[in-house]
């Protein structure tokens, strides 16, 4: 047996067999489009249960088995690196076309602040997953390359740098912590104006 199945209708032409019940075995096919679930669905249900919902209402919502959560992410930090990642990813992506200023990144960092609290309030009381660092010099770097304008422009204050603006984007997610849902893009909007910076909050999340 050679473990490939072969339609006589259709002449020669294997296919994948089928697994008990009938569904196709998708195999690798399967798993970037469950690990996206898993990223929403753990959006979701940590954004309204908070992080201590278990993990099985992430698999539950996301429509995958426990296993399959699992194996993608068998611990709930490694949970939280890959929305943070995800993140990350995100604003490179907006910063690579020209005309982005400052002001349009931070909005996203924002905006990304605001929906994700509960994962910051997660990694807040322990030791900082060794992984986050090279997330948050990523974030520097792009932030950096428009630095130098909006300084220029007055979007941004004399003589802040990018360890600066680290430290401002950490004061500012940091004072959302336990704000209510409604009232977390004002509070944002109230801090960046403190701090001296312009900012443009996309509506929704991007990317």
């Amino acid at each position: 047996m050679t473990g490939v199945l072969r339609d006589p209708r259709r002449g020669d032409v294997p296919r994948t067999p089928a697994r008990r019940g009938g569904a196709p075995n998708l195999g690798p096919r399967a798993a970037a489009g469950n690990r996206a679930a898993l990223l929403a669905a753990a959006r979701e249900v940590f954004g309204s249960a908070g992080t201590g919902a278990p993990l099985s209402a992430v698999a539950k919502r996301a429509g995958v088995g426990q296993g399959s959560l699992y194996r993608h992410f068998p611990e709930r930090i490694d949970l939280v690196v890959a929305v943070f990642e995800e993140q990350v990813v995100a604003v490179e992506e907006l910063a690579a076309p020209p005309g982005i200023e400052l002001p349009d990144l931070l909005g996203l960092v924002t905006r990304h602040a605001v929906d994700s609290v509960a994962f910051v309030d997660l990694v807040r009381p322990g030791v900082p997953d060794t992984r986050l660092l090279p997330l948050g010099d990523r974030v520097a770097v792009v932030l950096a390359t428009r630095l130098d304008d909006a300084i220029a422009s007055g979007e941004a204050p004399p003589g802040t740098t990018p360890d600066d603006l680290l430290l401002a984007v950490s004061m500012m997610a940091g004072g959302l912590s336990g704000v209510a849902e409604a009232d977390r893009v004002r509070r944002a909007k109230r801090a960046w104006e403190l701090l001296g910076f312009a900012v443009r909050i996309p509506a929704v999340t991007q990317g």
